[in-house]
């Protein structure tokens, strides 16, 4: 099993002159200790489980693209892009640019949004959920077009682009995660065009993943080819003393088949968290 490390806390002592480089060392310390993904949230206003709609909160490709400089091997995602943030086209060209400038390191990972009032708040499109999802089947589809050989036009019902021309093209063809456990539409979609689902871990997540199966049956996909990710709060305390309930936890996730758990570390601008991590956690759970 993997290991990741979401980096959405940009309240640090030194304010924001001191975030650059607080997020270089985070950055680069959970590279060295053996993180497999660094992620950010794609949100403009702090959500309401990390703090108030008044932190410090910075935009999401940008951020990217300043850990893809700070870093050489981790990979880089948004944990998750709301769909209705950017439009499609453009999704795709910041994820092929952040591609090609970290060396081929980024995934899209990308969900229908749930953060209606950071939206209208700020002017942003926020359709209602019918809506939200079929332009993300249409976003998926468009992506996956613009990464491949093809140029030629799309047409949907949302979204019409008279030439799907994407150059450079990505180093590789960006893996694409579907966050989200709706059992009808959300786990279809995975199923049909992703690389990974991520789910939470709650005692509902063995019937997500049955349903998962049901729906890579009935449109010919190997469940096997998915990675299964989930999101799972891991804070491993100032001594460690939280290692082994993690470990515990960990272990029993990967029996179901879960290939990467991701989680915000508390504390991870001391740096010592991380490290903790990469001595009594990463190398453990490799081994799951």
């Amino acid at each position: 099993m993997k290991i990741g490390l979401q980096l959405s806390d940009f309240s640090v002592p030194g304010g924001p002159p001191a975030l650059a480089a607080d997020l270089r060392r985070m950055a680069v310390a959970a590279e060295d200790v053996g993180f497999a993904r660094l992620a950010v949230a794609d949100h403009l206003w702090q959500i309401p489980a990390n703090g108030s709609a008044e932190s410090e909160m910075l935009e999401a490709y940008t951020t990217l693209g300043y850990l893809a400089a700070c870093t050489s091997r981790v990979e880089l995602l948004t944990w998750v892009s709301a769909v209705s943030f950017r439009e499609p086209a453009l999704l795709a060209k910041c994820v092929t640019t952040l591609d090609v400038l970290s060396g081929g390191r980024a995934w899209l990972g990308i969900g229908a949004g749930w953060y209606a009032e950071e939206a209208r708040g700020l002017g942003l499109p926020f359709p209602p959920t019918a809506e939200r999802f079929d332009r993300l089947e249409e976003t998926l589809q468009i992506c996956l077009q613009m990464w491949s050989d093809e140029d030629k036009p799309y047409s949907g019902r949302y979204y019409t682009l008279e030439r799907t021309l994407n150059v450079p093209q990505p180093l590789r063809r960006p893996p694409v995660l579907v966050a989200g456990g709706g059992e009808r539409r959300t786990l279809r979609l995975v199923a049909r065009y992703a690389d990974a689902c991520n789910l939470f871990a709650t005692p509902e997540l063995e019937r997500k993943l049955d349903v998962l199966r049901e729906h890579c049956a009935a449109v010919g996909r190997d469940y096997d080819e998915i990675e299964k990710t989930v999101v799972l709060p891991m804070d491993p305390g100032p001594r460690g003393e939280h290692v082994d309930a993690i470990l515990a936890e960990l272990q029993r996730l990967a029996g179901l088949g879960i290939a990467h758990a991701h989680s915000r570390v508390p504390g991870a601008a001391e740096i010592a968290p991380l490290e903790l991590f990469g001595e009594r956690i990463i190398p453990v759970a490799a081994a799951f």
